[in-house]
């Protein structure tokens, strides 16, 4: 390296010698073993919102987004464009162009409502689909969700050689592209970058679905970005017959990677076969020989403090023997609780205090109210240190939680069966319970291979952060026809959840339909064009469809979902908002022009609560908003006014105030104790501008 070094010293051309420097600096960091492939940055995507004016980046409506332009100038409606890597102009019609962002370009991203549907309306809960290109979509998802996303359930495009099934820089990849590969991996590292910055680091998963054409470039590629995950891949049959390969074995099954980070872990459903609950002990003593009489100055006699939620939120110290346990002081809000027997006599705890500590740090402590005790009104279990040899051995297994957040443990007289890596369960064939379903409730086949409901269904609740969380938050970034948030309220239904789901998805077609369409003169992004994109035709009538319960003809559906007694014709007691993708102007936000094209992402930011709020006025001085639980003050002046209101709505968590002065942006929100404040726009400017280049490294 340090002859290459002395060379490109030599080069009298700075910006050649610079270019040359940097390329080398790239070869010298390349891996010697491990996943290489070509970094492809050009992606593209039209910003149809964003007006074209002189500086701007753009590309042909009706020519490839990839091929870009800046603009010279603009006079009379006509544009004069220089061509990437040109020297010469070209003039076109301002209304031929369309404002481009390749990647690493800053954008300003906001959601344009285009439907809901509400069949829960005393519900707080709201799903939300987006219509996006999933990259710029999940930069938006990073400013609201950063760290706060439960589980993430994607089923990107198999890039199968014998199909032109997915898009890279909004042309299809050819089946011979010596660089397919590499396209489809670099398309997959910059999304997976952003979904890990989605994921709470302390207790989530992240599910990614494959077959075999990839699935060895995947493993390679999660291993290299996720080192901190424990992963698994699983085989799930989808069809038992088997899809012929030429020459070769029958394709009957693909493949799941689970990554699970923190304390993630799997669970099975309660009741599963013929398991019970392992037996707990008694944390206070039964013996007559373990009184406290007995055992003068034990340390295993101390106050444990209760609250009424049934948690343990205080242990007191070793009560020395003579003491009086009325004269041992009180903890607030907590009842006082010693090992007491009915009869009154005093006995001893079965643990130490630091013994108790570490049980219940690892979940084996059981509170239970006990009405029936005059002395004792809580009753204490636990379960003894060798549990976990009990567990390694497949004798036990955790399934889940309580709501005090005890592990529930079963047993199987050693016959407990655990989940596998193989999963073969009839409901997971795609054909019957995907196509088929899909089919049902849309119509005629518009989308390929869609995931069996019941697979996904079991995909979320094998994850503990999804089934022992009633109000997790589930995104999927490659959400095709919509199974997983369907999937999402079949699981809430089952257990009265309030879980949350986010898809994304772009409004493409089939290659041979886009063909069709362009003979027949229909324009690119019509509106004739966009109502047969997936996300319009399918993914979005499916949502409304499984949540009213009906066909896309107003038929009621047919059948129960399978293992359970809830009919489909019943529908789901959820609410869902359907919006698109667009691009603001950062002057025009930053002026407070774009105010009422915020809500949206001021609602999804603060949980979205309540249905959307619809402002027809444009920003006025403060919006109070206790359905959605935020509230928003545009001119700093009404403060204390607006501070008053807030006060009459304690529901109200999240605040977002509009100024550009810092110091006089936290004194108010230091006046708002307990509240999540926000400063806009500022906070959402910064965001975008500096995560651009950041989400490129």
């Amino acid at each position: 390296m340090a002859a290459i070094n002395d060379l490109i010293a030599q080069i009298e051309d700075e910006a050649l010698r610079e270019r040359i420097e940097k390329e080398v600096d790239k070869l010298a960091k390349q891996k010697k073993f491990g996943l290489v492939f070509e970094e492809h940055l050009p992606e593209c995507t039209p910003l149809y919102d964003v007006p074209v004016r002189r500086g701007s980046k753009v590309s042909l409506r009706a020519g490839k987004t990839s091929e870009t332009f800046t603009v010279l100038s603009v006079k009379d409606g006509k544009a004069a464009c220089l061509p990437k890597n040109g020297n010469e102009a070209i003039e076109y019609a301002v209304d031929e162009l369309v404002s481009t962002a390749e990647f690493g370009d800053p954008i300003y991203p906001f959601l344009q409502p285009l439907d809901s549907v509400c069949n829960a309306p005393d519900s707080d809960l709201w799903h939300t689909l987006i219509e996006a290109d999933n990259y710029h979509a999940l930069q938006l998802l990073e400013y609201l969700y950063a760290g706060k996303v439960d589980c993430i359930y994607i089923d990107p495009p198999y890039n199968k050689e014998d199909s032109n099934d997915w898009k890279y820089n909004c042309n299809y990849v050819d089946s011979t592209d010596a660089y397919r590969h590499s396209k489809w991996l670099s398309m997959m590292q910059k999304r997976l970058k952003i979904a890990k910055k989605l994921l709470n680091p302390n207790d989530s998963v992240l599910v990614v679905t494959i077959d075999e054409t990839e699935y060895l470039h995947l493993g390679c590629l999660l291993e290299e970005l996720f080192p901190e995950a424990q992963m698994q891949m699983i085989s799930i049959t989808i069809n038992a017959s088997g899809a012929v390969r030429k020459g070769m074995f029958s394709r009957s099954d693909e493949y799941a990677y689970f990554l699970f980070f923190g304390n993630a872990h799997i669970v099975l459903p309660a009741g599963d076969g013929k398991q019970s609950e392992v037996r707990w002990w008694y944390l206070r003593r039964l013996e007559d020989r373990s009184t406290r009489q007995n055992i003068p100055n034990t340390n295993q006699f101390y106050p444990i403090y209760i609250n009424d939620k049934c948690e343990i939120v205080h242990i007191g110290e070793p009560v020395k023997a003579g003491i009086n346990i009325h004269d041992v002081p009180d903890y607030p809000d907590s009842t006082k609780v010693f090992p007491i027997r009915d009869d009154g006599e005093e006995m001893t705890w079965g643990l130490t205090i630091p013994t108790l500590k570490r049980l219940m740090s690892e979940h084996m402590i059981q509170v239970l109210p006990n009405k029936n005790s005059e002395y004792q009104p809580f009753t204490i279990k636990y379960l003894s240190e060798n549990y976990k040899d009990k567990i390694e051995s497949g004798r036990w297994m955790i399934i889940g939680q309580r709501e005090d957040g005890s592990n529930i443990v079963i047993e199987s007289n050693g016959k407990v069966t655990r989940p596998t890596t193989v999963w073969k369960n009839p409901e997971y064939e795609a054909k019957k319970y995907g196509t088929t379903v899909l089919k049902d409730i849309v119509g005629k086949e518009r989308f390929s291979y869609p995931k069996s409901l019941y697979a996904v269904h079991d995909c979320l609740a094998r994850c503990g952060c999804v089934t022992e969380k009633k109000n997790a938050l589930i995104i999927d970034f490659f959400a095709g026809s919509g199974t997983t948030l369907h999937a999402v309220n079949l699981l809430n239904a089952e257990d009265g959840g309030q879980r949350r789901c986010i898809l994304v998805t772009n409004n493409e077609m089939k290659k041979d339909e886009e063909d069709s369409l362009l003979r027949k003169g229909v324009e690119r992004c019509s509106d004739e064009w966009n109502a047969l994109g997936i996300a319009r035709y399918v993914t979005w009538p499916r949502t409304v469809c499984s949540i009213e319960g009906h066909d896309v003809n107003g038929n009621p559906l047919k059948g129960n979902y399978l293992g359970s007694d809830l009919p489909m014709a019943d529908g789901f007691k959820a609410n869902a908002a359907f919006f698109k993708l667009g691009f603001l102007d950062k002057t025009k936000v930053s002026l407070g022009r774009q105010f009422k094209e915020m809500i949206p992402t001021l609602w999804m930011k603060a949980g979205a609560h309540g249905p959307c709020p619809c402002i027809e006025e444009n920003a006025p001085d403060m919006l109070i908003l206790p359905e959605n639980r935020m509230a928003i003050l545009n001119d700093e002046n009404l403060f204390n006014i607006f501070a008053d209101k807030i006060a009459e709505h304690p529901e109200i968590e999240t605040v977002y105030i509009v100024t550009d002065y810092e110091a006089g942006f936290a004194t108010m929100a230091q006046a708002l104790p307990g509240k999540k404040t926000v400063q806009l726009y500022r906070d959402y400017l910064d965001n975008f501008r500096i995560n651009a280049g950041r989400n490129n490294r």
